[in-house]
């Protein structure tokens, strides 16, 4: 199955600090598995690692997740991540966590992001 092309626009945290990121795509496969160790990841992710059902999610996160899929329907562009590095060298999403995973729950193996230029280096394994 065929997936709608996205229009990304830069995140507004990213854009307003010149330099300091660079957008990568990345893996969600090898995200997903570093980012279940994260401190927030048990809104979106099963024990299991895996992302959770709609209905399953908190009723905010619901809405966020609505929210993508109606921007989706639309081919409005959406706001590209933020990923960087957790204090348990895993990965974390900091800015737009709804983007990464809604469009990770629809099958999308590769979603463009802005990583810290400082931690390029850290990033590899998920390029």
């Amino acid at each position: 199955m065929s997936r709608p092309v996205i229009e990304f626009i830069d995140n507004n945290l990213a854009a307003k600090k010149d330099g300091a990121y660079r957008i990568e795509e990345v893996q969600v496969g090898k995200v997903l598995e570093s980012w279940k160790f994260s401190l927030f990841s048990f809104e979106w992710l099963t024990p299991d690692g895996e992302i959770r059902d709609v209905d399953s999610l908190p009723e905010l996160e619901q809405e966020k997740y609505q929210n993508i899929m109606l921007k989706l329907s639309r081919q409005a562009p959406l706001e590209r991540p933020v990923l960087g590095i957790g204090m348990m060298d895993n990965i974390e999403i900091g800015s737009r966590r709804d983007v990464f995973l809604t469009l990770a729950k629809q099958g999308y193996n590769k979603i463009p992001v802005h990583v810290p230029v400082s931690l390029l280096k850290e990033f590899t394994p998920y390029l």
